[in-house]
Parts: structure tokens; C-alpha cells; sequence
């Protein structure tokens, strides 16, 4: 593979950076076109530094240009995204709260918190805004380069390898959970608390697979501290397009599907000017040059929709997950 190598550092710092270099002309508004009246605020449910919190700052850069009016972030983190979300659920539905979403609050918690706080009814799918692939790798100790070759190691050897995530009901986890699901085959997982103890105990050989983001682990397989087994989008990451799909293993893998994705919500009862007002200007941010470099950089492909798209995407998200929670018997309270 010969993509270049890339820091998970250096990545977010070069997209935040954008936010304030980034000069964007006025948007031209037409004849019942909605803009705000007062600050507008990004609720954020992550950490600052992380995916999310990067397409929140571009497009707070972005609404504040087009719209002349205060756009700010703020991160609300916690409850894997939920204590977030519940704050964009109960803002006035007016479009001056807009929430920056991901699979965690806005589909893996639906199914997976016994206690959540609010349902996916109470939110409004604006449009998505980017799509990441998560990647597969292994120790090179283990030999195995490929998900065939860690499939038949399987079949022949049940139980005998460990596998890593982030954490129990994080997307990298519930990637895991599916591949065993549909393949029939067993693995123990050793769930981490959050992606870089993961990627050490990967790198140290403590365990032998590992389930993760694109980043940080892809900087790991191009030094060839890990071997590369996949990605699990249906398409191959332009960063490293040597990397097969996990859909081009086995035919029982023919559909898989997951990524990391990050786009817009605002609470279900916001108006539909609003809605279609928000809508047009992300469309717009992720028309520019300056914005396509910086998400190819992240290894991640734009995906603007249509509000009835993404509703749609979004329902099949949460079917999709809950199955794989449902099957695992996970089940966890918000705290």
C-alpha cells in the first residue's frame, strides 16, 4: 500500500484548523428562506479532538459565514453521546440548537440503554454529513493477512484467538459482534476503555485481532506494526485501497455494513424551512474544495441526504443494531 501516513493527531488538528482559516462567500437567501435570529448553538456529544467534534466545528465555520449570525460548539460528552442528545431533545425546536450526531446517541442507543432518556421520534434526521470505514487488523505473530485466512484459522481453531475494541457497545464492538454473528464462528472479546488502550494492547500482541476506527489504527497497518485485514464499508477506503472489504470475504459477509458516521438532527417539531434551510447550507459546506480535502485527509467520503433519506438511513441503522445488541444480549444504563 502506498497511501501516506497519517497521525490521528495531525488529522483532527489540520480539520480544526480549518474552522477559522476557512472563508466561505455569504449565501444569496431567496423569498421565505429561513436564517436565525440569535446565536446558534452546536451540541456536540463527544469529546473536543474527536470526528464528531471536528464536522461540528466546520460546519459552525460555515452556517456563521452564510448566515451572518454567531454559530458556536458546544461539546456536551458522557453516556456514549445520550446526555447530548437529550439536551437537543428538550431545546426549543426553532433551529437555533442543532445537534452534530453519530451512530452511538443516534442509533446503538436506542437498543442498548434500558433507561434512555428520549426516543428516536423526538429527533428530526437533518442530513448526513461524512462516512468513515472502520478496519479490521491483526498481530503479525498470528500469520494472517486476510478475513478468509482468519475464517478458516477459526473453523479450525474455535476460541483460540482474542479480539479488542474500544468498549462493549461502541461501534467497533458491535463490527466484531455482527462478523462472529454471521460467520458462526467464536472469538473472545476483551473490550478496552476507549480506542488508543485498544490499538497498545494490538500493537503489544495482548490481543491477536482487532476491531477499530480507520484511525487510529491505519498509520499501524502502513508501518506494518499490524497486518491489515479489511475494511467493513461496502466500498474500499481511497486511503488504502489495497485493503479488501469485509463484504469481498464470504458470501455470508455479502451485506456487512458498518461505518462511522456523523451528521445533523434538530428536534422533531423544527419547522421545515428550517429543516431545508440547514439542509441546503451542508450541502453547500461539503461542496467545497477546501472542505473534500480536508474529509479525504480524515480517510472518510462525503454523504449529504435528503432529510427523507437520511430518516431512512437512520431507521435502518437502528434496526440493524439493535439485532446485533438483541443477539448479544447486551443491555446497559445510562449513568
Amino acid at each position: 500500500m502506498k497511501t501516506r501516513l497519517l497521525s490521528r493527531r495531525n488529522v483532527l488538528t489540520g480539520a480544526a484548523a480549518l474552522t477559522t482559516a476557512a472563508i466561505v462567500p455569504r449565501s444569496s437567501l431567496g423569498a421565505g428562506d429561513w436564517r436565525p435570529t440569535e446565536t446558534v448553538k452546536l451540541i456536540v456529544p463527544a469529546a473536543a479532538g474527536g470526528a464528531t467534534d471536528v464536522m461540528g466545528r466546520l460546519l459552525a465555520a460555515h452556517l456563521q459565514s452564510a448566515w451572518g449570525q454567531s454559530a458556536i460548539v458546544e461539546n456536551r460528552s458522557g453516556a456514549g453521546g445520550t446526555i447530548g442528545a437529550a439536551e437537543v431533545v428538550r431545546a426549543k425546536p426553532d433551529g437555533h440548537v442543532i445537534m452534530v450526531g453519530n451512530p452511538g446517541p443516534n442509533a446503538i442507543a436506542y437498543r442498548i440503554y434500558k433507561n434512555l432518556s428520549y426516543k428516536p421520534d423526538q429527533l428530526q434526521p437533518v442530513s448526513n454529513m461524512i462516512r468513515i470505514p472502520n478496519i479490521v487488523s491483526a498481530h503479525p505473530s498470528t500469520g494472517l493477512k486476510s478475513i478468509p485466512e482468519l475464517i478458516a484459522f477459526l473453523k479450525a481453531n474455535p476460541d483460540k484467538l482474542t479480539w479488542g475494541s474500544s468498549g462493549t457497545g461502541q461501534s467497533p464492538h458491535l463490527t466484531g459482534a455482527w462478523f462472529l454473528q454471521l460467520t458462526g464462528l467464536k472469538m473472545t472479546h476483551v473490550p478496552f476503555r476507549g480506542a488508543g488502550p485498544a490499538l497498545q494492547a494490538g500493537l503489544a500482541g495482548d490481543i491477536q485481532v482487532l476491531f477499530d476506527n480507520l484511525y487510529p489504527s491505519l498509520p499501524q497497518v502502513e508501518a506494518g506494526k499490524l497486518n491489515g485485514l479489511c475494511v467493513t464499508t461496502p466500498e474500499r477506503s481511497h486511503l488504502a485501497p489495497n485493503l479488501p472489504t469485509m463484504r469481498e470475504a464470504a458470501p455470508e459477509l455479502a451485506n456487512f455494513d458498518v461505518s462511522s458516521w456523523f451528521g445533523i438532527f434538530l428536534p422533531k417539531a423544527t419547522p421545515r424551512p428550517v429543516v431545508d434551510e440547514l439542509n441546503k447550507q451542508i450541502k453547500a459546506m461539503l461542496e467545497r474544495e477546501d472542505v473534500k480535502k480536508n474529509v479525504a485527509t480524515m480517510g472518510a467520503r462525503t454523504d449529504w441526504t435528503t432529510p427523507e433519506q437520511y430518516s431512512t438511513f437512520i431507521d435502518a441503522e437502528i434496526k440493524k443494531f439493535a439485532g446485533i445488541i438483541e443477539k448479544e444480549g447486551l443491555e446497559m444504563d445510562v449513568k
